[in-house]
């Protein structure tokens, strides 16, 4: 399953796309709201995105296309808040699950498929990243056959009336959390159609020794790193091989009092909970850290887009070239 986001001409008359559609919800209200409330707590269908569903395409020029991949056992729809600010600044956003290890997943018609495996064993983990670099390398074809004027979704349903054309092929950027992160990195490695990408905390191994094929043998076009607090090139070896062997345009930014979740819709969602449902201390702290929610939003949709729009458009972004007072909370590792 993936989602497409994309700059609208308008979105008057077209409803709100919900945050997640009903089975998600409920498997993730059933679930315990990712270790955050009891069954029953949050409404998770009741929160509505800033995006509309089905609005007429604005596709011209036609936009770069930008791919996210969730972390494991993660829904993709924790990668909202940055899909709407990149589609709003211009690119087709294109948000992957992967079925059976991200979770959950709900198909049309109701159907949710939750995780299979928990993917302890690093075999397994290996089989999970392989997995997900052939899904991207699939999405890519399918949207290679939309912007062909066919039609990829696997109902014939309609879709929105100029999405094809809005396809700029020819600029691609992916980026990831977690897993997610370590599959733009090495979908970048196998697939020379991904032209720039982002690592957002996922260290590029398979075990403690075990790194992936990407951080062995590094990459000739952009890449940046995002870490949590205190996880940089400098002490993670994973990121430090990469760092090593790639010869392309790099960066390390560290999120500074961020932890893994600040990089997911959780920076978001786990201060409004906590508002209401009084969430521990601890708990919060693990999820996001003690970094400012509201700068930390700013920041990562700011580095974000200055990324993509220096190595998709071709406009150098002053904001990359070192540490921003507009940014306190980012660190540029040098």
């Amino acid at each position: 399953m993936v989602s497409v986001w994309y700059p609208a001409r308008s979105a008057s008359g077209y409803p709100r796309r919900p945050h997640m559609p009903p089975g998600t919800a409920r498997a993730v209200d059933e679930s315990g709201s990712f270790g955050l409330a009891r069954p029953g707590e949050v409404d998770w269908a009741a929160t509505r995105t800033d995006a509309a569903t089905g609005a007429p395409v604005d596709g011209h020029p036609p936009r770069p296309v930008v791919l996210y991949s969730p972390g494991l056992g993660v829904t993709r729809t924790l990668g909202t808040s940055t899909a709407e600010e990149l589609a709003g600044r211009g690119y087709v956003v294109v948000t992957m699950d992967h079925t059976h290890e991200t979770s959950p997943v709900e198909f049309p018609g109701g159907r949710v498929e939750l995780q299979k495996d928990p993917l302890t064993d690093p075999a397994k983990r290996k089989q999970a990243i392989e997995t997900r670099v052939r899904d991207t390398r699939f999405v890519l074809d399918q949207l290679a056959v939309l912007r062909d004027g066919g039609n990829p979704d696997a109902e014939g349903r309609q879709l929105p009336r100029g999405l094809g054309g809005a396809l700029d092929l020819t600029r691609v950027g992916m980026y990831g959390h977690s897993a997610g992160g370590i599959t733009a990195a090495e979908a970048m490695r196998t697939d020379d159609r991904i032209d720039a990408g982002i690592d957002m905390d996922g260290t590029l191994k398979y075990s403690g020794t075990e790194f992936l094929p990407v951080a062995l043998e590094g990459l000739n076009r952009p890449f940046m790193l995002m870490g949590k607090a205190n996880q940089t090139h400098l002490n993670e070896p994973s990121w430090q091989s990469l760092w090593d062997h790639s010869t392309g345009w790099k960066r390390d930014l560290s999120l500074e009092r961020g932890a893994h979740f600040s990089y997911t819709d959780a920076q978001t969602i786990v201060p409004a909970l906590d508002e209401r449902l009084d969430i521990p201390a601890q708990k919060r702290e693990e999820y996001i850290g003690t970094v400012d929610p509201t700068r930390s939003t700013a920041a990562q949709r700011a580095y974000l887009t200055a990324f993509f729009h220096q190595h998709l458009r071709g406009r150098p972004q002053h904001l990359l070239d070192g540490p921003s007072p507009s940014h306190p909370d980012v660190r540029f590792v040098q």
